[in-house]
């Protein structure tokens, strides 16, 4: 029978690893949910993924490096998904004002929307840091 330390350790390495297959999963779950058919037959990431596709001819390097800017507070694990859902939501909005090109003004927008509002507090943090004018955009931000 165990007994003493190496049950404790073993208990120990028993809730680490449930627990991290538990997070492991729930993550998994949903990108699987964003993967499913929605009622047009196309799944939240198609969406996302054919707006960036149509509107990266109208992405100049100085646009991608304000994006680079926006997201460099998010975790590195996490930057590229948000980065790709923050382009995604900066094209549809870009496709549906048929706008000529990615501008400021598109990126902030893009950037509001598309980010959770329990994220709205550090976004108003890394845009205050960045010593951009909010006032425009506190309607997006409520």
């Amino acid at each position: 029978m165990l007994n003493g330390w190496f049950m404790w350790f073993i208990l120990f390495w028993v809730v680490v690893l449930v627990g991290t297959m538990a997070i492991g999963g729930f993550f998994m779950f949903r990108k699987f949910l964003k993967s499913m058919p929605k009622d047009d037959g196309k799944s939240t990431l198609d969406w996302q993924d054919y707006y960036v596709n149509k509107s990266l001819h109208l992405w100049h390097q100085q646009e991608k490096d304000l994006l680079n800017e926006l997201v460099s507070p998010v975790p590195e694990l996490f930057r590229d998904v948000a980065k790709q859902k923050i382009a995604g939501k900066i094209g549809q909005l870009a496709l549906e004002e048929k706008a000529k090109k990615i501008d400021f003004d598109l990126i902030i927008r893009g950037y509001i929307q598309a980010s959770p509002k329990r994220d709205h507090k550090f976004l108003r943090k890394k845009l205050n840091q960045m010593k951009i004018d909010l006032s425009p955009y506190e309607d997006l931000l409520d």
